[in-house]
């Protein structure tokens, strides 16, 4: 074989080239894998060169999963919405608008992570035609599959070349993650051994009870700050961030029922949250999480009769939403009855106001030939009024 000039270099480049990951506690990187494993949009925030990419390489490795990446400022508004591609008869079959090659081998592996780049630096049409693809899914007249997962990265808009400020509509579809570096890894990646990216595991057994906590704890939030439900900031810079909207809160369900569900960490979910309402009613709402701590709905409803109403009403109105939606999760008529032996203590206690919204809940759920419990009998004619419960 042949020898070149150039082939000790290439074995110097290739020895550079091999590393090794190593456990490591990283923040960032399990708010990230917390994100996709909930199948939320992630937009990495960061200056140029801080291993964003990186990051996202090593993420697509730990999912075992095909990774397509495009840069988003080089291209057109078209390159998302299709090209149009006439056929024989237009007028009878339309015309249908073609996808990129990208998202064909997507839809045809079924998974993977779709990687947007440089998305601060694209001009405002480019961002209104990827509304529809992270909204959406749809490129062209292609629908990507539920399992593909979609990520970001953009730069702040004074450290882009040709920084634009995202639009509101399109930061409003994403968790926003700030990419930090820690010199310290740094310096140990310059040995070859960087951190291993870890994706929480949901647990099959919690999900459940995970996605009632979650429930309770967003409803009762927001029945506490209904002012929080939707605010648009008022500068530029911080509309194109996180802010909370309807959008953004089931957003934020599912992050922390995903949260719930799986071993992720305090932090994790912290940074997640908050990147997806923002800090303000992030950190509000965590405050109020961390007070809450609500038992299991699941096994509450195993055995209603040993269960104790907590104290504060704030608890009382999250528990008894999370009791409802554990209810409607796995609907039986036991399970059904055993709810309605919960919020009879609401009523027992002196506080049937609380259990009402519940009740009304719990009450459509009813099939025709279930016999009404005795628990209902307090809430009779709130149901009637409401249509709920005709003819109890």
């Amino acid at each position: 074989m042949t020898t070149t000039p150039l082939d000790a270099a290439d074995d110097l480049n290739a020895r550079l080239s091999i590393r090794r990951t190593e456990p490591s506690a990283s923040p960032q990187l399990e708010a990230l894998s917390l994100a996709v494993s909930a199948n939320q949009p992630v937009l990495l925030w960061g200056e140029p060169g801080i291993g964003k990419s990186a990051g996202i390489e090593q993420l697509a490795a730990g999912l075992g999963c095909q990774l397509e990446t495009v840069i988003a400022s080089v291209h057109e508004p078209s390159d998302f919405a299709g090209l149009p591609i006439v056929g024989d008869d237009p007028a009878t079959t339309g015309v249908p608008m073609a996808p990129p090659d990208w998202a064909v081998r997507l839809a045809r592996t079924g998974r993977g992570l779709l990687f947007f780049d440089e998305l601060s630096s694209a001009p405002p049409a480019v961002q209104a035609a990827l509304l529809r693809v992270v909204l959406e899914r749809r490129v062209g007249s292609l629908v990507l599959p539920a399992a593909v997962r979609i990520v970001a990265a953009a730069n702040p808009p004074s450290s882009a070349a040709d920084g634009w400020h995202l639009s509101p509509p399109l930061a409003n579809r994403f968790v926003h993650l700030h990419w930090t570096h820690d010199p310290r890894t740094v310096a140990r990646g310059m040995t070859g051994t960087w951190p291993r990216l870890t994706v929480p595991v949901v647990d099959r057994a919690r999900v459940s009870g995970a996605v009632a906590r979650a429930r309770g704890a967003v409803s009762g939030f927001l029945t506490a700050r209904p002012g929080l439900v939707h605010q648009l900031p008022g500068d530029a810079e911080s509309r194109g961030r996180a802010w909370p909207s309807p959008r953004t809160w089931e957003m934020a369900l599912r992050l922390l029922a995903t949260g719930y569900a799986s071993d992720a960490g305090h932090e994790a979910v912290a940074a997640a949250l908050t990147g997806v309402i923002g800090d303000g009613a992030g950190m509000e709402f965590l405050s109020y999480v961390e007070n809450l701590d609500l038992p299991d709905p699941d096994r509450v409803l195993a055995n209603p009769d040993a269960f104790a109403l907590p104290e504060r009403g704030d608890r009382q109105l999250a528990f008894l939403i999370a009791v409802v939606a554990a209810v409607q999760s796995d609907l039986t008529r036991e399970r059904w009855e055993a709810g309605w032996t919960v919020l009879a203590k609401a009523v027992n206690r002196g506080v049937p106001d609380v259990a009402a919204r519940a009740a009304v809940d719990l009450a459509a759920m009813r099939d025709t030939d279930w016999r009404v419990p005795d628990g209902i009998d307090a809430f009779v004619d709130l149901l009637q009024l409401s249509g709920a419960l005709p003819g109890a």
